[in-house]
């Protein structure tokens, strides 16, 4: 049998079917395990996705949203400084709490293997603070740290109770050790030129941990550049130089922009980095794809105005340089947006946008296939569930959205959606 025919028995128009899946598993023609993955992140199940269910609680913009390892409970963080717990499923609140900080809520998370009863989060108010669920349901909270200015932030260190780190509008970048007294601050994010060292520090907007090797975390901010960290060149409390990232990426055409920034920032299940930029688009990087330690020498921009023997000496060569996958369509201008990956194998990028829509592309091809209503004005966060085909969504609403693949017909983009978006973005300039 030709691997074409094989293709065929389970796909449809070249979709993975889930019912001609049921049936092979059934028959032992696919493992569970493979058919559970196939099934979550089958594209007949993305064009099904529809609002399941609106959660409303918050009195104000709602700025996080993430689930807990299970699945099962959402939280959520908002302007009005709360934080709510969900049973999602059925729309229930299980807790809600207010914070103690004093300004907007701009993560919430839960901590590891913690029975869902450690959070943490920060906030506008620059502060990291710790809430702990009581066994009679009280909420203890407690300050942790603080950055001078927003801190929009956090990442867990996956599969760690008690590692996270923080990022700052002061560009700090802070380990947290629950077990400890105090963070450690471990560097301030510079500019990579060197005529700007001595400026202000750049700002940050985004953390990520690589879920494949936590050592390695990235960071980005109000420059071009994505910065890549290995907490392993840290050396107890001398910083040794850690400051200089062990990678930067940039699309080569951004390099000495100084209009862009980074907005967003996550992993997928392969390592590859996805970088959201504010006016501009998303991309895709892989670990070659990377401009090294000292991007200044390596980037095209600074070869062209060396000689013929410094460009020779360059340990990359800009013709054989992978480029990255770009998603078009959305527009990220007026907030912090976040971006995402979505599917048990990261098959697909998920954004939100200026014109209240989600945008869902293929990480592959970079087609975009969905084009969701999500929100009157802005949709900043997308969170998937960590098993099954859900995706939550907020913005500038009071509301969460919590979306499931139950629509009986699959969604299709109109033929002219170049101008259907183009309409969409122009309508809300005027707004």
């Amino acid at each position: 049998m030709t691997e074409n025919s094989k293709k065929g028995r389970s796909s449809f128009n070249g979709l993975h079917h889930p019912v001609v899946d049921f049936w092979r598993r059934e028959v032992g023609g696919i493992s569970s395990r493979n058919f559970s993955k196939r099934f979550s992140g089958s594209e007949n199940l993305v064009l099904r996705l529809e609002v399941h269910r609106k959660l409303v609680k918050h009195k104000g913009c709602v700025n996080t949203v993430s689930f807990n390892a299970d699945g099962d409970v959402l939280i959520s963080g908002s302007d009005d400084r709360r934080v709510i717990i969900w049973d999602w499923q059925l729309g229930n609140v299980k807790l809600s709490f207010h914070s103690g900080h004093a300004n907007n809520v701009f993560q919430a998370k839960f901590m590891p293997f913690s029975d869902d009863r450690t959070i943490v989060t920060c906030a506008a108010d620059g502060m990291v603070r710790r809430a702990s669920i009581l066994e009679s349901g009280k909420v203890e909270t407690s300050f942790l740290g603080s950055h001078q200015g927003r801190a929009h932030k956090l990442g867990i260190e996956p599969g760690n109770p008690h590692i996270f780190y923080t990022c700052g509008e002061d560009g700090l970048v802070q380990r947290f050790d629950l077990r400890t007294q105090a963070p450690t601050e471990l560097f301030t994010c510079q500019s990579v030129d060197p005529r700007r060292r001595n400026m202000e520090a750049v700002q940050l907007n985004a953390i990520a941990i690589d879920p494949r090797n936590s050592n390695l975390f990235a960071v980005g901010g109000m420059d071009e550049y994505a910065r890549l960290y290995d907490i392993r060149s840290f050396q107890g409390d001398s910083l040794n130089g850690f400051s200089r990232a062990a990678d930067h990426f940039c699309p080569l055409h951004l390099i000495g922009n100084e209009h862009v920034g980074i907005t967003g920032l996550a992993f997928s299940e392969q390592s590859e980095l996805l970088v959201s930029y504010n006016d501009e688009f998303i991309y895709l990087f892989t670990h070659d794809m990377g401009l090294g330690s000292n991007p200044v020498t390596s980037s095209p921009v600074s070869k062209n105005s060396k000689s013929n023997s410094e460009s020779a000496s360059s340990p990359k060569d800009d013709d054989k340089r992978p480029v990255p996958m770009v998603y078009k369509g959305h527009k990220n201008c007026e907030t912090v947006k976040g971006v995402n990956f979505y599917g048990p194998r990261s098959e697909y990028v998920v954004s939100g946008s200026d014109c209240g829509r989600i945008f869902i592309w293929k990480k592959k091809s970079g087609e975009l296939i969905r084009l969701m209503e999500a929100d009157r004005h802005v949709v900043n966060c997308i969170e998937p569930h960590p098993h099954i085909p859900v995706l939550a969504s907020s913005g500038l609403e009071s509301d969460i959205k919590v979306w499931t693949s139950k629509a009986a017909e699959r969604a299709t983009l109109p033929d002219n959606i170049e101008l259907v978006i183009a309409l969409l973005l122009s309508s809300k300039k005027m707004t």
